[in-house]
C-alpha cells in the first residue's frame, strides 16, 4: 500500500468513527448500522474488491462492537439492568446468550464465507430495511407475550438473532431489543440485556471472521482475517471521544422524532445498499 493510499484510508477510518460514536450516542444504538455502510464504502474508495469488501466491512464492525459492548454492558450490569437469567441462567442450555453466540460463531465461520459480496451486502440491505421500519413505525408498548419464552425458543430464536447480526455485523441491539421488548420486558432492561447479547455476538463473530478470512486475497492492509486492525484500533479508539457528544445532542431533542431519522436514513443506506448489490 503506498503512502497516499494509506493517508487515504485513515481520514476515511476517522471520519468512520467520528460519525459513527456521534451517532451511536445519537441514537442510542451500538453502532454497527453505521459502521457496516460507512466501512463498506470506505473499504470500496480505497479499491478493496467486491468480494472482501463487505466482508471486511461487517467483521471489522463486529471487532469494534467488543469493545463497545463490554462498555456498555458493564455500566447497565451496575444499574441492575441486565437479566442473567436471560442472558445467563445457571441452565445453561435455556441460555439465549450461550445460543446467541453459537448462531453468531457458525455464521461468521461458516456461513459468511459462501455468501458472495453481493449476497452479503443484500441481505444487510434488507434486513436494515425492516429494522428501519421498526425505528419509524415501531410501537414501544405494543407486547406479544407476558415473559420471555424457554423450551426451544432459546436455541431457535437465539441462534438466530447472532447469525443474522453476526452476518450484519451488529450488535443485535436493532433487533434483540423489540424483541425483549414484545415479551414484556421494561425498556431498561431490554436495553442493558441487549448489550450482553452484543458481547455474546461480537466476541464469537469476530474470532469466525478472522478463521474464515485468514488466507483470502484482496483484503487492506493490516487486516487479521477479515478484521481490518486498523480500522479497529481508529474506530474504537476515538468513536469514545464524540459519544458523549451525540448524547448531550440527544438530550436537547425530542426522542421519537430522532427515532425516526435514524430510521429514514438507514432506510435510504439500505435501499442504495440493495441498488448496488443487484445492478
Amino acid at each position: 500500500m503506498d503512502l497516499i493510499t494509506l493517508l487515504l484510508l485513515v481520514l476515511t477510518l476517522l471520519g468512520v468513527a467520528m460519525v459513527s460514536g456521534f451517532a451511536s450516542g445519537l441514537f442510542g444504538i451500538g453502532g454497527g448500522a453505521i459502521m457496516v455502510p460507512a466501512l463498506h464504502y470506505a473499504f470500496k474508495a480505497i479499491g478493496v474488491p467486491d468480494q472482501a469488501v463487505m466482508h471486511t466491512a461487517v467483521a471489522t464492525s463486529a471487532a469494534v462492537i467488543i469493545v463497545n459492548s463490554w462498555r456498555s454492558v458493564r455500566k447497565h450490569a451496575s444499574r441492575g439492568s441486565v437479566d442473567m437469567e436471560i442472558l445467563l441462567p445457571n441452565q445453561i442450555w435455556r441460555s439465549y446468550g450461550l445460543w446467541i453466540g453459537l448462531g453468531s460463531f457458525l455464521a461468521a465461520s461458516w456461513i459468511a464465507p459462501k455468501l458472495s459480496g453481493e449476497a452479503l451486502t443484500a441481505l444487510f440491505a434488507v434486513i436494515a430495511f425492516f429494522v428501519a421500519l421498526q425505528f419509524i413505525f415501531g410501537r414501544p408498548d405494543f407486547t406479544l407475550r407476558e415473559s420471555v419464552p424457554g423450551g426451544i425458543a432459546p436455541p431457535v430464536v437465539g441462534s438466530t438473532v447472532g447469525g443474522l447480526s453476526a452476518l450484519m455485523g451488529i450488535g443485535g441491539g436493532s433487533l434483540s431489543v423489540p424483541l425483549l421488548s414484545l415479551c414484556n420486558v421494561p425498556i431498561h432492561r431490554a436495553i442493558g440485556t441487549a448489550s450482553g447479547f452484543g458481547l455474546a455476538i461480537a466476541l464469537p463473530a469476530t474470532a469466525g471472521f478472522i478463521f474464515s478470512g485468514w488466507e483470502v486475497s484482496g483484503r487492506p492492509a493490516f487486516s487479521l482475517g477479515y478484521v481490518n486492525l486498523a480500522g479497529f484500533a481508529i474506530i474504537a479508539g476515538v468513536s469514545l471521544f464524540f459519544v458523549p457528544l451525540g448524547v448531550k445532542s440527544a438530550h436537547a431533542l425530542d426522542g421519537k422524532k430522532l427515532k425516526q431519522i435514524f430510521g429514514i436514513c438507514l432506510m435510504l443506506v439500505a435501499l442504495n445498499m440493495l441498488r448496488e448489490s443487484v445492478f
